[in-house]
Order: C-alpha cells, then sequence, then structure tokens
C-alpha cells in the first residue's frame, strides 16, 4: 500500500505521465520528484519516505505503452501536453497534407556504424511528427551494403534509440523485402525504365560527368532481363549494374541514370550469402517507403537533388508516392559528426572506441554524461528546417545543465591539492547536505586540524588572506612558507566577497577527473582533447554508483565511469 497521502500520490501521477509522454514513454524519476516537491514544498522533509514511492509509481507507468500514457493524460488531465514548448525549443511546424491519425514516418540508419547526434536529430523529428500527428513510427534498417555492415551495429542503433526514449511502432529490415524489390526491378526493367550496364566503373563516372550515354541503354527489355539474371549468377563484382533510364543530358546530374543495383559478394550480417545483388538507397528507399505506407519521408538535404529520382522510380512504377521533406544536416564546431569522419579515429586508435566520450556518438555522449533529455530539447531547438547552421556546444551544455542541476548530488573534489593546517580547532563532523534541495540527503565528512584545498586556489593566497571553506567555517592565513600554508579559524558567519573554496578532510579518496575537449581544433587535432587532473574527493564520492551523475562542487558536472575515475560533462 501506498505512503503517500491520496492528494499527493494524484499529483505525483499527473505529473509522471506528463514527463512519460514527453519524453517517449519514459517519465524521469528525479524529475517527477523536483516537479512534486516544487508544488508541495512540505515534501521534502519526507525524501527518503517518498523516494521508494514515487520510484514504484514511475515504475508501473513506464510499464504503459505511449499511446496509454497519451490517452489517460489526456482523458483526465485535459490538454497538458499541448503547453508551450519550454524557453529555446521550437514548436513543430505543421507538415503539408497531414491528418490526425493518418501520418506515418520512417528512420532508415544503415548499420554501418554506431548511431550519433545527426542520427538522434533525424529519429527524434520522425517520431516527434509521427507522435504529434497521432500516427505511425517506423526503424527500418537500410541494411543494403553488406561490405559495410555488422550484426552489432543494428544492436547498437537500437540501444542508442532506446536510451533517448524513442519506441518504434514497428522495427524491420529492408533486406528481408529483397525478393519485392527485386520484382519491382523487373517490372521497371520490362517498361524500359532501366538496363544492365556493363561499361567499366571508370567510364561509367565520365559518361556521366559528361553527359554521355553508352550503347549499354540501347538494349531491349528481353535481352536485359536476361543480363539481369546473369549478374545474380555468374558475374563478379563490378562487371555490371543495374541503372536507371534518367536523363543523361539533364542539368542534375543526380538523374543521369543513376546506378540502382550493383554486384556484391560480402556475406550479410543477416542473409548470409543468400544474396549477391544489392540495390541502392536511390532504388529500395522509396519502394520500401510506399510499400510501408510512409506519408512524409524526411531526409537530410543532401539528398534534394536525388528527389526526382525518388519520385521517377514510384511513377515508373506506378505505386504510391510518399512526401519528400529535407532538413539540415546537424553539424558541430570542431566535431566529426559523419562515420565517414569517425570510422577513422576509432581504426587508427585516436578514439578508444566507439563510447570514446570526445565522440559525438550516443554511447559516446551518454558515457560522457549528457542526459536524453537534454538531446531532445537540443534536437527540437533546431526544428525541420533547411537553414544551415552550426551550433556550438554551449546551446547543448545549457539545455543538459538545466536537466541535471535539481537531481545531481554534490562532492568535494579537490584537484592538485594543498594541504593547509587549521591550528585551535576542535575535530568535528560536518553535516553537509548533497544538494540545495536537502530533500536529497546529506553526508558527514570528519575535520581534524587540517584540509586540502585546490592549488590553483592556494598561489593566490597571501599571509592575511580570508577565505571561507563551504560548508565549514572562515580562515586566516597565518603563514606561508615553501609551499606550506597554516591558518587559523576567524569565524562561522557568512563575509560577502571573500573566496568560497571547495576542500577535503584528511580523510579522502585519490580521484581523477577526465576532461574530454573536441577531437579537433581549426580542423587539425587537437592536443587538449583529453586531459586528466588528479587529486582527493570526499569519502562519499567513491560510494557513488558506475554511470551516476554527479557534480563536482566549483569543477563540473560528471559521470562516474569507474572506481575513482569520473568524467567531466561540462561546467
Amino acid at each position: 500500500m501506498s505512503r503517500l497521502r491520496p492528494e499527493v500520490e494524484a499529483l505525483a501521477r499527473k505529473h509522471a505521465l506528463v514527463n512519460a509522454c514527453r519524453h517517449g514513454g519514459k517519465a524521469e524519476t528525479g524529475a517527477v520528484i523536483a516537479k512534486l516537491m516544487s508544488e508541495v514544498p512540505d515534501l521534502r522533509s519526507q525524501a527518503r519516505i517518498i523516494h521508494p514511492e514515487i520510484v514504484s509509481l514511475v515504475q508501473e507507468i513506464n510499464q504503459l505503452t505511449l499511446d496509454e500514457q497519451t490517452n489517460l493524460v489526456k482523458s483526465s488531465y485535459g490538454d497538458l501536453l499541448g503547453e508551450k514548448p519550454s524557453r529555446g525549443q521550437r514548436p513543430l511546424a505543421p507538415l503539408p497534407d497531414a491528418e490526425i491519425g493518418h501520418v506515418v514516418t520512417r528512420f532508415p540508419p544503415e548499420p554501418n556504424g554506431y548511431p550519433h547526434i545527426g542520427h538522434a536529430k533525424a529519429a527524434i523529428l520522425d517520431e516527434e511528427y509521427a507522435r504529434h500527428y497521432e500516427g505511425r513510427f517506423i526503424l527500418r534498417f537500410d541494411d543494403t551494403n553488406p561490405a559495410n555492415e555488422l550484426q552489432e551495429y543494428y544492436g547498437a542503433i537500437q540501444d542508442g534509440l532506446e536510451w533517448l526514449g524513442i519506441k518504434p511502432d514497428l522495427i524491420k529490415n529492408t533486406s528481408d523485402d529483397l525478393e519485392t524489390i527485386y520484382s519491382y526491378a523487373e517490372q521497371l526493367i520490362e517498361k524500359s525504365g532501366a538496363y544492365v550496364c556493363t561499361c567499366a566503373v571508370e567510364t561509367i563516372r565520365a559518361n556521366r560527368a559528361s553527359g554521355i550515354e553508352c550503347e549499354c541503354r540501347t538494349e531491349g527489355p528481353a535481352n536485359t532481363l536476361k543480363l539481369w539474371q546473369r549478374m545474380s549468377n555468374e558475374m563478379k563484382p563490378n562487371e555490371a549494374v543495374l541503372r536507371l533510364k534518367g536523363d543523361m543530358s539533364g542539368v542534375n546530374t543526380a538523374f543521369r541514370d543513376p546506378i540502382l543495383f550493383r554486384i556484391n559478394h560480402a556475406t550479410h550480417p543477416l542473409k548470409g550469402t543468400k544474396y549477391t545483388v544489392w540495390p541502392t538507397y536511390d532504388f529500395a528507399a522509396p519502394i520500401e517507403d510506399s510499400l510501408d505506407g510512409v506519408t512524409h519521408a524526411m531526409r537530410t538535404k543532401e539528398y534534394e537533388l536525388r528527389d526526382v529520382v525518388y519520385y521517377h522510380v514510384l511513377d515508373m512504377l506506378g505505386i504510391r508516392k510518399p512526401l519528400l521533406l529535407e532538413f539540415s544536416r546537424l553539424e558541430l564546431k570542431d566535431t566529426p559528426i559523419s562515420k565517414r569522419k569517425l570510422k577513422p579515429l576509432i581504426e587508427n586508435g585516436t578514439a578508444t572506441g566507439w563510447d570514446d566520450p570526445r565522440l559525438p556518438t550516443l554511447t559516446g555522449l551518454r558515457r560522457r554524461g549528457y542526459h536524453p533529455q537534454s538531446i531532445r530539447a537540443f534536437v527540437m531547438s533546431l526544428g525541420l528546417t533547411k537553414t544551415e547552421s552550426r551550433p556550438t556546444w554551449d546551446l547543448l551544455e545549457s539545455l543538459n545543465r538545466k536537466v541535471l542541476d535539481p537531481i545531481a548530488r554534490r562532492y568535494f573534489f579537490v584537484p592538485n591539492p594543498v594541504r593547509v593546517e587549521i591550528g585551535a580547532v576542535p575535530d568535528k563532523l560536518v553535516r553537509i547536505p548533497f544538494h540545495p534541495d536537502q530533500a536529497m540527503g546529506y553526508r558527514t565528512i570528519p575535520f581534524s586540524g587540517a584540509v586540502y584545498i585546490p592549488s590553483r586556489d592556494a598561489e593566490a593566497l597571501r599571509v592575511g588572506s580570508v577565505f571561507r571553506l563551504i560548508e565549514l567555517f572562515n580562515v586566516e592565513i597565518r603563514s606561508v612558507e615553501d609551499g606550506h600554508l597554516s591558518g587559523s579559524f576567524v569565524g562561522n558567519d557568512l563575509i560577502q566577497h571573500i573566496p568560497k573554496l571547495q576542500w577535503v578532510s584528511e580523510q579522502h579518496i585519490e580521484q581523477t577527473v577526465a576532461i574530454p575537449g573536441p577531437f579537433f581544433e581549426d580542423d587539425k587535432l587537437s592536443p587538449k582533447s583529453w586531459i586528466e587532473e588528479v587529486g582527493f574527493a570526499e569519502p562519499a564520492a567513491g560510494e557513488v554508483g558506475i554511470g551516476e551523475l554527479i557534480q563536482f562542487v566549483r569543477c563540473g558536472f560528471c559521470r562516474v565511469d569507474a572506481p575513482n575515475l569520473a568524467i567531466m560533462t561540462h561546467k
């Protein structure tokens, strides 16, 4: 039986449901508690009692589907989900020709690497629009290039989306539809819409650049179908490709007979060696979108010139046409985003792996300490627009700070510690709250005649300098000799305009804080991309679990990565 008062339980349930609906069906316990205590301040003194109750309630809410959560909010609380977006977040621009209950979107990643923040933008926008219009959202693996794909990457993409709170209504693979895609290729051939080209790769490239048609283009459907069968049964890679009959003399080079199928004998992670002829994105995407019922196919504007190919394929085959919508590709200053740039960093050992906290991969951002709510807010602040922008990390950091500040416990960490002896003060136990919100509990730190402070603060101290040890008392420096400092107690009262320093006592643990930075500065590898600060932390910091997000006072937000090692998220 719940120990919450009925009115408190009802309020907590409302906030849990609304929080879940706004974050892909997964409510965050910390956010619910923070909201609850801001509205009912007297609950702060009962934090230890209510915390397990809220955890249980959030688990109950998270077991519901997103549709069930949304319906409960609408039926019980009216238009709470229609509140204005928070500052910095754009409202969703309306989709053209969209009807409530009839919008289908899709996110079609290729499983050739780990997902990054650019994928997050595409996936979040696709899901947000599907939910906004009460439609469906499909995760479709565009797995038609077996040479670059691994089973590991399918799981990595799903894990990344799950961390972001994204719940697809359907998960499927393009490779499962290959027989159907083959049948559409044969229909296109029979309509004289495609031909098998046996020219060398270099010749195809040169002819497309010059707008020159090759002799292969004149072959009729009957012989083309025979060559098509030979591509699967006899030919080797690069001996032949299937090309669309586009417009070789047109200005748009993307429509100059693009390649639709290639021979590829690599082993596929799901299909093995069953298939040897694989469709390109230009052919697979329009067919899959049409068959999957996609109404609004969103993709980055780099594909804009290929829209004519997409629609021409569907027109030739006489099947339903989704509406294409383009948006700007996400790029961050001094940060490689594309897998083409990320993979070499991993392969040559510059990065330690896909979860290197300096990388913009979702697993790297997670390891560094970014919260999925902040990434969603970041994406929504950019919106569905073609406008090119190159935001810095500052925006994402500010959004993440807003999420972490009310839920991250505070601890003391002293980098490069310098000892300060403080005379004439009896030993004592200091009870310090983990957070300004005292509902998050307390820890006890012993004091016994000396403390350690950061060297950068110690260097500024002179005889007569007065400073305050945070949550302890005021100290005046009496002597500074060869780096050895001693001082005396000069009161408990808060004094304006004196330094406030974090400290640790004689009882402490060794602590390292790794500070990741951008891999590149001005397109060159940066020597400052990984810096470690070594020092002491209070004993309670050693009890923090791996993966927990905390704040080291006057240092920054961190994620505990291993015993005695934390990774700095940001200030």
